[in-house]
């Protein structure tokens, strides 16, 4: 069985839908480093980062990362259609999971944490960073927007849409991309409406 080092609204929704998906056995350890009362010390024992998503695999082994989680239930569970069969499409999925690991994720610890990035930070530094970090982080997804939009579908969703889905529920990006790229948020929209998905969405995100 997986063990999945989570909690509600974090990242680790995506890693439960991809889950759900493949139809294998796995719990939910709750655990973050902002919730004190969560399972920290054994998500600690794991990854001592204390980044969730975390999975414990059933053969002991840990995976961290949402990209490299998502990229491996793909691979593991083929059946599932998380990553598409044909190679060259399955190319650009790993590379949208990666882009918005890389671009999208990092922007939002800066604008959720900025005083890790800045010594000695005041209030007043710390509102332009959080202003110009969201403003790069809704630029990235203008960007994977029009290049990516194309290779989304609700058909079932994979582990690119699901990815989507989730990581652009933060930091105003929906608020964003209603004027934006409203084409692109109604697809994340229904997205999160699929069978398979809406309940996990439910639970980890009240609106």
């Amino acid at each position: 069985m997986y063990t999945l080092f989570g909690t509600v609204g974090s990242g680790s929704a995506a890693v439960e839908a991809a889950l759900e998906r493949t139809g294998a056995p796995f719990r939910i350890v709750t655990a973050s480093s902002w919730k004190p009362d969560s399972a920290l010390a054994e998500l600690s024992a794991v990854n001592p980062l204390q980044q969730i998503p975390t999975l414990a695999m059933p053969d002991g082994s840990v995976l961290t990362e949402s990209a490299a989680i998502l990229i491996h239930l793909g691979l593991a569970y083929p059946q599932a259609g998380l990553l598409p069969a044909d190679a060259s499409a399955r190319a650009q999925a790993i590379r949208g999971l990666v882009y918005i690991a890389a671009n999208c994720y990092s922007a939002i610890s800066i604008s959720d944490y900025p005083e890790r990035w800045c010594a000695d930070i005041d209030e007043s530094a710390r509102e332009r960073i959080i202003r110009g970090t969201r403003a790069r982080l809704h630029h990235h997804w203008d960007v994977f927007a029009d290049q990516f939009s194309g290779q989304l579908s609700d058909a079932p969703p994979r582990a690119l849409d699901i990815l989507a889905a989730v990581v652009s529920k933060w930091s105003g990006t929906r608020a964003h991309l209603r004027t934006a790229r409203p084409e692109f948020l109604a697809t994340l929209q229904r997205i999160e409406s699929h069978p398979q998905l809406a309940p996990v969405f439910s639970r980890h995100f009240k609106s």
